[in-house]
């Protein structure tokens, strides 16, 4: 797998890279700002692109513009986006217009390898992969009615996978359940969320997120 890295701060991308390197994956290219990204991705032709995203010289959204602007010039390129803070606002905008091969992670996974090393290779496939804390974020978020009322323990466990961005045979391998047992359970979410069910990992995953960000009471970060 080939990696571009673009993070203003140098040490961050270099413990990213040191990672990544010594977990088999060929780190090709590294930028401090995304200026010329588009350019940087034609060159290298990197499986995924890690990316900041607040870049200079704002510090706002650069990076997840430049992100959004690369997949819709070269959409097979997959784009895992770093971010200091829980912003769900941000991993919904990442998902829209039908994206897939996207992630949204926090950048305290950089002291879990595993969990950013997966979700790398998730992207790189054409998969989604969203932050756990940013999904926790979402379904702890207080509601006048809370959508999730009616699940089961089981079933808001499952809720959570799938919009982490998890297949089915995924959760049923991590939850030691069978992938019919899954596939049962969310049917069952889908059903009593009220959206369609669909075995697109990421439309799912855009649904769900969508469905309750929408829901949430008040502000949301």
């Amino acid at each position: 797998m080939r990696v571009i890295l673009v993070d203003d701060a140098a040490l961050v991308r270099e413990g990213i890279a040191r990672l990544l390197v010594e977990a088999g994956i060929d780190v090709v290219a590294q930028r401090s700002d995304a200026t010329d990204l588009l350019a940087t991705v034609r060159r290298h032709r990197p499986d995924v692109v890690v990316v900041d995203v607040r870049m200079p010289p704002t510090h706002t959204t650069e990076g997840l513009r430049a992100a959004a602007e690369l997949k819709r010039e070269l959409p097979d390129v997959g784009v895992l986006v770093l971010s200091q803070h829980v912003e769900t606002r941000h991993a919904v905008e990442l998902l829209a217009e039908g994206r897939t091969g996207v992630g949204y992670v926090l950048k305290e996974r950089i002291t879990h390898p595993e969990a950013l090393i997966d979700a790398a290779r998730r992207v790189a496939t054409g998969g989604t992969a969203i932050d756990p804390e940013v999904v926790r974020t979402i379904l702890g978020t207080r509601r006048a009615s809370d959508p999730t009322a009616s699940l089961t323990e089981r079933e808001r466990v499952v809720l959570g996978l799938v919009a982490e961005g998890y297949s089915n045979e995924s959760i049923a391998a991590r939850l030691a359940l069978t992938t019919r047992t899954v596939e049962s359970h969310t049917r069952n979410i889908f059903l009593k969320l009220g959206l369609e069910v669909d075995p697109g990992t990421h439309r799912r995953v855009l649904a769900v997120l969508a469905h309750l960000r929408v829901r949430a009471s008040g502000s949301e970060p």
